[in-house]
């Protein structure tokens, strides 16, 4: 058993000061208040919460992708065509080596769980390695070289649009047909299975444009009621295209035919009209923001006001991994609501701070989409827990609330000293256990990458 004592600590309740957290067989097993300090004593302490959305290998893209090509009009459609040149060079050593630091990042930057988006399948041209899972069974062995919480998504991508149109260059290394990704699915459940029990197996059609209408039921009750997640409503051509061809905008079709739950989480949502915003978050379904990356991809802005307003949840990711700072995701997300509206403190409410507001609601939206026992430090929880420094700055003398708006609005994730994923203590004064061979493996890996671009 392992105690933690904190000077402040955040509970279900609130906060609380001189708090002890015991933990045994990676869970809290007793949380006791105004107690004296015993064990390892830690400033501050939060619940650490999942990271909802992760494209691993496009961490190596990071800094490659802001030049203007030749069309004159840049977009998410201009990005997509580097990204898949890029990938059409990745090998499986590459994507363990690159999935493993991005987790790693993950850690250091106060994330406990990583919920991996993965549609990197195969070979490239297409071709299926001997085992079809074999992409899968590296990102689970980066989770157990970084030691991070994982939620695997296995991804059914099959077409190239709604029209059905094959995978083009790059693309065909996502593609299978309903029966081939079944066998993958399965063999992405026993390539998790080697790892500890708050590992877990979720299921993500990529999108509309992806996937056969008619398979969405069939693939959902593949999931059993495991996380199910899917892009929806990113962009401008994406929405039309939907409407094109269904006659109805993509949140419209997936309330209707999908009947989406609390098993569902919809990635970006950044083109949602106030109707579609208000019905999806009243089903019970997570939206899967990643504001740093939807900002780098001009997405456009997530009704956050409106979407908390209907009691929607909300979870965080970081996507294209170009920058893993959750801090800074959490401060983009409400600068953004800031400047569509021209106000302040957009997301604060009566009784909660800004970062407090943004902060729990992405431990638990996070925990919900990871279909993970966390997001609050609490009896029979994963012990998913971060510390900051208490003496930083930025956050001496500070109590309550005040210590969240001071960490993502003044500070940033240099002020995690210490994150523990399911009891494991991954990062101690701020730097991650197994940095060095993490790094050195990373470094490899994009060296080789950068030789052939």
């Amino acid at each position: 058993m392992t105690t933690l004592w904190a000077e402040w600590a955040l509970l279900p309740t609130g906060w609380a000061r001189h708090v002890a957290v015991e933990m045994a067989g990676g869970r809290v097993i007793r949380v006791t208040r105004d107690c004296d300090p015993v064990g390892e004593r830690l400033g501050i302490l939060l619940p650490a919460p999942a990271n909802a959305h992760s494209h691993a290998f496009q961490r190596a893209m990071a800094g490659l992708t802001e030049r203007r090509g030749p069309n004159p009009n840049d977009s998410f459609w201009t990005w997509r065509q580097l990204m898949f040149r890029f990938l059409d060079r990745l090998d499986p050593d590459q994507i363990e080596a690159i999935a493993a630091f991005v987790q790693m990042e993950m850690l250091e930057a106060g994330y406990a769980c990583n919920v991996e988006f993965h549609y990197l399948h195969h070979a490239p041209g297409g071709v299926p390695y001997a085992d079809l899972a074999e992409t899968s069974a590296r990102i689970a062995a980066a989770a157990e070289t970084s030691g991070i919480g994982l939620t695997l998504l296995p991804v059914h991508y099959q077409f190239g649009g709604l029209d059905q149109r094959p995978l083009g260059p790059g693309q065909i290394r996502f593609g299978n047909d309903l029966d081939r990704f079944a066998r993958l699915y399965d063999g992405t459940g026993k390539a998790i299975g080697r790892l500890g029990p708050d590992s877990r197996l979720g299921l993500a059609p990529h999108s509309l444009r992806a996937v056969r209408a008619e398979d969405l039921a069939p693939l959902r009750a593949m999931a059993g009621g495991a996380p199910f997640h899917m892009h929806l409503a990113e962009q401008i051509a994406e929405v039309e295209e939907v409407r094109a061809a269904t006659g109805q905008r993509p949140v419209n079709w997936v309330l209707e035919h999908l009947l989406p739950g609390p098993d569902c989480c919809f990635i970006h949502c950044t083109q949602m009209t106030p109707e579609e915003t208000e019905g999806l978050a009243r089903s019970g379904a997570v939206a899967g923001l990643c504001p740093i990356t939807e900002s780098s991809l001009g997405d456009g802005i997530f009704e956050g006001l409106r979407w908390f307003g209907a009691g929607g949840a909300v979870a965080i990711g970081s996507d294209s991994n170009i920058r893993i700072a959750l801090a800074e995701e959490l401060r983009t997300l409400d600068y953004s609501q800031r400047l569509r509206d021209h106000s302040r403190a957009a997301l604060a409410t009566a009784e909660l701070s800004t970062g407090r507001r943004l902060f729990q609601a992405a431990c638990a939206g996070g925990a919900q989409a990871a279909g993970r026992a966390s997001g609050a430090i609490a009896e029979g929880n994963w012990a998913d827990l971060m510390a900051l420094d208490a003496e930083h700055v930025d956050l001496a003398g500070r109590s309550g609330d005040t210590l969240l708006d001071a960490w993502i609005f003044a500070g940033d994730d240099r002020m995690v000293t210490d994150v523990w994923s399911a009891g494991r203590h991954l990062v101690r004064e701020g730097r991650h256990i197994r940095r060095e061979a993490i790094v050195a493996a990373y470094r490899k890996a994009t060296a080789s990458l950068m030789e052939a671009l």
